[in-house]
């Protein structure tokens, strides 16, 4: 007589569902190690030929700004303030960039998962 319903190989689902749940906590560390890892890294970004230069760390916080003498015109502060921002926008960019990349690189490229 047979069984109906249920999942073929009969007990052999829990140990399936013992390896599916080792995956995924092996996944959710690699996850936490390498939003750290991204976290401490920096990232600078150029604006002006290089008369704007800023870093930011991987939490998007501005870790330093340079700046040369020639970019500080009193008679000019809209495009210096310009300058900042596009190093900045560029420097936060890459930031999104690595992190796209790391989340490829964990998900296979599996784009749509909610993790």
């Amino acid at each position: 007589m047979s069984k109906r319903g249920g999942y073929p190989g009969g007990m052999g689902m829990p140990g399936n569902m013992n390896n599916l749940m080792k995956q995924a906590q092996r996944m959710q560390r690699q996850m936490e190690e390498s939003q750290k890892n991204l976290e401490e890294a920096e990232y600078s970004a150029k604006a002006g030929g290089g008369a704007v230069e800023v870093t930011v760390s991987g939490k998007k916080e501005i870790k330093s700004l340079k700046l040369t003498e020639d970019v500080v015109d009193p008679d000019d502060i809209e495009m210096l303030q310009d300058l900042i921002i596009a190093a900045i926008n560029e420097a936060f960019a890459q930031v999104d960039s690595a992190s796209g990349e790391m989340m490829n690189k964990l998900t296979g490229g599996l784009g749509g998962l909610p993790f």
